[in-house]
């Protein structure tokens, strides 16, 4: 008998792109990832705001190079993606939410959020597996999905109907790509307070119908999730792939 080893959860030598990654979840993404050893792109669509992130994380160190693209639009995506090297991780954090009552929804608004939260993640996943199979990458997507990916909730129709096509997209994707020793999971954050909730969560009748569905009795922090993303982009998750990885505080237990 042999000593088992620990797999490495060190990402040295590895290159990553997150989406969405100048602020939120993406930027603790980034973040997660450089600090492992990573080589790390964010996008965004703001220049300003990508430099201010790439600034900050530069303070302590941390070298995060700022791509400046709107991954809805795809001609862009497949320039800027043509001019850097292929990736070993791809974080799909770019998300949109637009809450009204379901009767309420415009099409204007639905369109919106399928474009971000589903058409332009499936499209630059597509592009950046594409490069991993033609260059041998047994690389890591994660998809930023949301416990919303698997329950319903108020007001969130179009968010839920988005994030349960997400699921949907990465089982399909870790079946075809598994081949290739392409891993493609979730991550399911609950509420977590960025901006994007923030609006939301000021509501105190709605915060305290958060906490209530929250087992743990509080809100997610950014740094909730910078481990499970870790986890999944390294050789420590080498046998999960097709799965959801529920960051939730116990949410969905019931």
């Amino acid at each position: 008998m042999t000593l088992p080893q620990t797999p490495s959860f060190a990402l040295r030598g590895k290159r990553a792109l997150v989406t969405g990654g100048s602020k939120g979840l993406g930027f603790a993404s980034a973040v997660a990832l450089a600090q492992a050893g990573a080589q790390v792109w964010i996008a965004a669509r703001d220049p300003l705001t990508l430099e201010h992130a790439a600034a900050l994380a530069g303070e302590s160190g941390l070298t995060l190079h700022p791509l400046a693209l709107d991954i809805t639009d795809s001609a862009s995506v497949e320039s800027a993606l043509g001019q850097l090297p292929a990736f070993d991780i791809l974080v799909n954090s770019a998300g949109l939410a637009r809450h009204e009552p379901f009767l309420t929804v415009s099409e204007d608004n639905f369109d919106a959020v399928m474009t971000l939260n589903l058409r332009a993640t499936f499209f630059i996943s597509q592009r950046v597996a594409q490069r991993m199979r033609d260059e041998g990458i047994a690389g890591s997507i994660i998809h930023v999905s949301s416990q919303m990916g698997h329950v319903g909730g108020p007001n969130r129709s179009v968010y839920c109907a988005s994030k349960f096509a997400l699921e949907g997209l990465s089982k399909t994707m870790a079946l075809e790509l598994g081949d290739a020793g392409i891993r493609v999971n979730t991550i399911c954050p609950t509420f977590i307070e960025t901006e994007l909730s923030r609006q939301s969560l000021d509501n105190p009748d709605f915060r305290r119908y958060v906490l209530e569905n929250i087992k743990l009795r509080r809100l997610g922090r950014v740094e909730d999730v910078m481990g499970p993303v870790v986890f999944l982009a390294s050789d420590a998750a080498a046998m999960i792939t097709g799965t959801a990885l529920l960051v939730d505080g116990g949410w969905t237990a019931t």
